[in-house]
């Protein structure tokens, strides 16, 4: 089975092994087959659809280990980018494997590294997290999760949800750079970075800034940032009576965390 990317949006960026591997397999695993089925139609390959949906993947699975079993070759592809990666397919690459039949993997387009190959970080590393939860609290505590890893954070996010999760990176993560990729490979494709804390109101000033498919880059967790022991001990600090500018101090002495910060979550906390 192999498994093949797919454009983003410029048919231009399937790799001449992508469109040889998607012309000469007899099957294609699709996410949504009225999807796939145009770029089948443009490259003049024959092969049969299979649906391949986070719905379905078990059944999906056992047709594809089916036509594998009887010699068949099967492709697995998703809407857009790399199957697997935030897109279904990690169950079906799974129990391929585990019936024995070889997975090959193809590179190609992926919107996570497009973004973050054009973002500027110097971040050495980064996380990529994909979607945030949907829900606002489930996604805030997400968020105090990652606050203190000091890695470029990447996610994706729809049109319907980007400017209430950029409001919460912001609310959470604190003074960040945050690149947003906006309809990257395609025609209205857009590169904004800029402070983090000014990018709600920067996209909630233009409507056309909150359509398209999201990449957001976050810049990493500062040096002397807390991993949550610096508010724990800050907590307790300010349960016990002390002012905030003594609790914040001691908090910084105790676990290193920033004493500026943990001075500005203080006076959050007694608000």
């Amino acid at each position: 089975m192999y498994v093949v990317p797919t454009p983003l949006g410029n048919l231009a960026d399937l790799t001449e092994r992508a469109r040889t591997v998607l012309r000469e397999v007899p099957w294609v695993a699709a996410e949504d087959t009225r999807h796939s089925q145009p770029l089948l139609r443009h490259l003049g390959a024959a092969a049969r659809l299979i649906p391949a949906h986070e719905h379905n993947e078990r059944e999906a699975a056992g047709r594809i280990i089916e036509k594998l079993a009887a010699g068949d070759a099967v492709a697995l592809v998703s809407d857009a980018g790399t199957p697997a990666v935030s897109d279904p397919g990690a169950r079906i690459v799974a129990a391929v494997r585990a019936a024995g039949f070889r997975v090959v993997p193809l590179p190609g387009p992926c919107a996570a590294v497009a973004a973050l190959s054009a973002s500027g970080l110097a971040d050495p590393h980064f996380l990529f997290y994909g979607f945030l939860p949907a829900k606002a609290g489930q996604r805030r505590q997400a968020l105090e999760s990652l606050k203190a890893l000091p890695y470029a954070l990447v996610f994706y996010e729809a049109p319907h949800r980007v400017v209430e999760a950029v409001e919460d990176l912001a609310a959470v993560l604190g003074e960040r750079t945050l690149v947003i990729a906006r309809e990257l490979t395609k025609l209205f494709e857009s590169i904004h970075s800029g402070p983090l804390a000014e990018a709600p109101a920067w996209m909630r000033a233009d409507p056309n800034r909150q359509k398209g498919e999201f990449v957001l880059v976050v810049s990493g967790a500062p040096a002397g940032a807390d991993d949550g022991g610096g508010e724990r001990v800050l907590k307790l600090l300010l349960a016990d009576g002390l002012p905030v500018k003594q609790a914040a101090r001691l908090a910084a002495a105790i676990t290193g965390a920033s004493k500026n910060a943990l001075y500005e979550r203080a006076l959050q906390l007694k608000d």
